[in-house]
């Protein structure tokens, strides 16, 4: 959500806790806000509407966590699918391309472990090994929420070439997922960028995933 939907997104919020008989304070709101900051509008009204028809949990008033949990699942449910779109992308792109995913978790714990060449050399027996440290590094790096620090794009062989040798760094990166939010990724990174539209992004580069 952005500032702007924080008045329709107080509004709902009301709603719904009059809908359980429950009044908000200004600190409880501020606390729903931060919770529900990562996501858009539509997606927490669904999710506050699924929340209020679940036969179980449904009985009670809603905590930022129960809806959170709804729009993103746990954080172990988050890394496992995080590690299979990184290893699809390490199969179809390889080591040499520069790539930008749409999820900045990933970007930071791909930096922790060593960089996307390094990933991507990872030999077949050592999969299971790399598959628990990305996934324990995932849940860490995902609860620092809007704390959380991560490179722009992950440097391919390529680029990383490149740079040793002091040439611009000129080629689009692959974007991997959804390509807006993979643009998003690009734009608020870490690195400088002369692009600074999401707009623009799109338009210089390549995509492999979702297109939506």
């Amino acid at each position: 959500m952005s500032p702007n939907d924080r008045p329709r997104f107080s509004a709902l919020l009301g709603d719904v806790m009059a809908f359980y008989r429950q009044d908000m304070s200004k600190f409880a709101t501020a606390v729903w806000w931060e919770a529900c900051l990562p996501f858009d509008f539509e997606q927490v009204a669904k999710a506050m509407n699924a929340h209020a028809i679940d036969p179980d949990r449904g009985q009670y008033p809603p905590k930022p966590a129960d809806i959170v949990r709804l729009l993103q699942g746990t954080h172990g449910d988050r890394a496992l699918i995080a590690w299979g779109k990184t290893l699809e992308a390490m199969g179809r792109v390889g080591s040499y391309a520069t790539v930008v995913f749409d999820d900045p978790v990933i970007h930071a714990v791909i930096d922790d472990l060593g960089g996307w060449v390094q990933v991507c050399r990872t030999k077949q027996d050592e999969m299971p090994f790399l598959q628990k440290r990305f996934c324990d590094a995932y849940k860490a790096y995902a609860k620092r929420g809007a704390d959380l620090r991560y490179p722009a794009k992950l440097l391919g062989t390529t680029d990383l070439e490149n740079a040793k040798s002091g040439y611009d760094l000129k080629a689009p990166p692959v974007l991997i997922g959804n390509a807006q939010a993979a643009a998003k990724v690009l734009q608020l990174g870490g690195a400088k960028l002369e692009t600074t539209t999401l707009t623009d992004i799109l338009k210089r580069t390549p995509l492999l995933g979702d297109e939506t």
